[in-house]
């Protein structure tokens, strides 16, 4: 069973953050919470998505999970109106999930979730940087990067968190020293190259996050942790780097 209802806005701005990287996922549900894990195809980037009860107006619940095609499940919440009332109920007869919203009502076939891809474990990294920033500033520095190469470098050096892209002819490199982090510590000076394919996908969801952890180390995966829903929820997305010739 699963009823709830939540502002659509909350709602659609926290499914965003699993879409940017899979088109269909499977959703744990339990009496407190609803939660995904997901990998991309090609196994190069993660998101662990939680979203607590208490984001919810109200949320009623028992175990299960549910496969949902995410591409159509933004589809229709791409209707919705900032302020709009998202009314979720599962009809167990059916199987399918029932959607009213600003006066619409939607039912979305949901997929067998053994049919989707098994959910990945996340790892445990104890990583030497660890910088927290305003998500608005990593968006910035991701979209200067992407006017000069298809990669983006993240390091510390010197208690100073740097982006840095290099192409064939040009060069961006934004650094912010540690008095206009929020913080930023770090045992030694790292840095690990990216897509930024990847990156563009991710900072969609980050970019809206007043804060932003980021765990770093060298040629590591990079983590962003942040959370959602007015800290009723959190995401964690795991992208793992790409290794620089020498």
């Amino acid at each position: 069973m699963f009823k709830a209802a939540i502002n659509a806005e909350v709602f659609k701005d926290a499914i965003e953050a699993v879409s940017t990287l899979v088109d269909e996922a499977k959703f744990r549900i339990t009496k407190d919470s609803i939660s995904a894990r997901a990998v991309d195809p090609a196994n190069v980037a993660m998101v662990a998505f939680d979203l607590n009860a208490k984001a919810f107006d109200t949320f009623e619940a028992t175990d299960g999970e549910i496969g949902i095609d995410l591409v159509r499940f933004m589809d229709i919440l791409g209707m919705t109106a900032r302020d709009d009332r998202l009314e979720l109920n599962l009809n167990e007869e059916t199987r399918k999930l029932e959607i009213r919203t600003g006066g619409l009502a939607y039912t979305l076939s949901l997929l067998d979730p053994s049919s989707i891809r098994k959910e990945p474990k996340v790892p445990s990294l104890e990583l030497p940087g660890k910088i927290v920033l305003n998500g608005a500033e990593l968006k910035r520095a991701v979209k200067a990067a992407e006017k000069v190469s298809d990669h983006m470098a993240l390091g510390v050096q010197e208690k100073t968190f740097y982006v840095e892209a290099e192409g064939d002819l040009d060069k961006v490199r934004l650094e912010i020293p540690e008095s206009s982090l929020i913080s930023l510590q770090a045992t030694s000076n790292v840095r690990s190259l990216f897509s930024l394919d990847y990156l563009n996908d991710i900072v969609k969801s980050l970019g809206k996050a007043e804060q932003v952890n980021i765990d770093l180390g060298s040629d590591y995966p990079v983590k962003f942790t942040f959370s959602i829903a007015s800290g009723n929820g959190t995401v964690i997305y795991l992208l793992a780097p790409r290794i620089e010739s020498e």
